[in-house]
């Protein structure tokens, strides 16, 4: 009997016993192709040997050193790699365990910033409806994800949600593209005079949303009138990239492709790429200088922010994503597997939409092609794709409610930045077969 509290108490998984590129086998020996890298995690696929090596120089030297008492090499070097590649302003680099992590930091930090600026009565955080921003509770109450939210509803403090740059499902028919992404992006203004002009922290928004809805981009000029309405309030733009920054995307920060600068930008699973655990919230000069100016003390922390160990393998993994060239691969890679969707799904008659940027692509499954009508939610699709598409050696990540948190179904992909050409093939094979099994 195990003692292990699992995800979920009803379900039965095989051990993973080792991975190996681009690969995970159980203990019975079979593979699996990592076609999401978990949860958009495993960039680097499993068993990079200059990682690991990494780690292992590491322990040799220390293992850990709580930063109350110390810096370290390991984490001077990731940040100031990360600041190098970082968006135009931002300056400095506060590293923690993971995705939750950063964006509680993220949004902490804001909300210290105003008071330490003499406009204590900031306190409203605008985020947008299908976005995910964690699981802890400041991040599920930032969160639009409903059904995660629903559980913890109380415990929650409050946050406006206004829609999501979602043209597939918010596009009129009478609008053309950037005015349909102005009119959204309007909302945000909206949202600022009815909260107060100058009530409102911060705007939080993933730059291309993940797992609630499925690898969506946004459309051209969205960010950009996004900016504007910040600026104008003097309302603090977070962008979340804790799933598709680190290259996921095509560029190292998502963001690049939209041209917006954040004030706060979060990052984390490809930047240890599994390897340990580790995220990084990241800020500009300007707001670092209101808390070093102030009080000096950002009133925050986590045992593990900084771990010497985790820092030495996201610097290895950042290494290869850079002046390895993977990120550009990744760029490379994600438009073949585009066109090899549209090839495979394109005139599928349950396939709605195929969207997404470099390694991270979404297949929104639908009952009518014509109208976009979802399948009922009581069908589950999203769980039976999940279980043949694991059935069939491919992983990938299956998800429910795309549309308003009960309705649509959509799979995830975000597979090994290391995958070659005749690894699409498999994927592609592989979710036929589970597609044809389930529809």
């Amino acid at each position: 009997m195990s003692h292990v509290f699992p995800r979920h108490t009803k379900a039965t998984l095989p051990t993973v016993a080792n991975g190996r590129g681009v690969y995970l086998y159980d203990q019975n020996g079979k593979q699996y192709f990592d076609g999401s890298g978990g949860a958009a995690v495993s960039c680097l696929g499993h068993g990079d040997a200059d990682v690991t090596n990494a780690i292992k120089a590491q322990l040799d030297q220390v293992a850990f050193a709580h930063t109350s008492f110390f810096t370290s090499d390991p984490a001077e070097q990731l940040a100031d790699k990360l600041i190098k590649h970082a968006p135009e302003g931002i300056d400095r680099v506060y590293l923690v365990s993971g995705g939750s992590e950063a964006m509680e930091a993220a949004l902490k930090l804001a909300r210290q910033y105003f008071v330490e600026i003499g406009q204590p009565q900031r306190r409203h955080v605008i985020a947008r409806r299908q976005s995910y921003h964690g699981n802890t509770l400041g991040a599920l109450a930032t969160g639009g994800n409903e059904w995660r939210r629903a559980p913890f509803a109380p415990l929650l403090v409050e946050t406006t949600h206004i829609a999501p740059c979602f043209e597939y499902r918010g596009k009129l028919e009478d609008e053309t593209t950037f005015d349909y992404g102005q009119r959204v992006a309007n909302e945000l203004e909206a949202e600022i005079l009815r909260l107060g002009e100058d009530s409102v922290i911060a705007f939080v928004a993933e730059p291309v949303v993940g797992a609630t809805a499925g690898a969506v981009p946004p459309v051209e000029g969205y960010f950009k009138r996004v900016r504007e309405i910040c600026d104008q309030y003097g309302v603090l733009l977070i962008l979340d990239e804790v799933m598709c920054g680190m290259g996921r995307t095509g560029t190292l920060f998502a963001s690049e492709q939209d041209d917006v600068r954040p004030d706060i930008v979060a990052v984390a699973k490809g930047l240890g790429a599994g390897y340990q655990p580790i995220g990084a919230m990241m800020c500009t000069a300007q707001i670092y200088a209101a808390i070093e100016g102030g009080s000096g003390f950002f009133q925050h922390g986590h045992t593990y922010v900084g771990h010497p160990t985790a820092c030495a393998a996201a610097l290895a993994v950042l290494t290869k994503l850079t002046d390895g060239g993977l990120v550009d691969a990744c760029a490379t890679l994600g438009a073949e597997l585009q066109d090899g969707f549209m090839q495979a799904f394109g005139q599928h008659p349950n396939v709605g939409d195929i969207r997404g940027r470099g390694l991270f692509r979404g297949i929104e499954i639908v009952e009518d092609r014509d109208s976009k009508r979802p399948f009922a939610p009581d069908r589950a699709i999203h769980k039976a794709l999940k279980r043949e598409t694991f059935e069939a050696g491919l992983i990938c990540y299956p998800m429910g409610g795309t549309i308003d948190g009960k309705q649509g179904d959509h799979i995830l992909l975000a597979p090994p930045f290391i995958m070659d050409g005749h690894h699409i093939d498999e994927i592609i094979t592989k979710l036929q077969t589970a597609m044809a099994r389930v529809i």
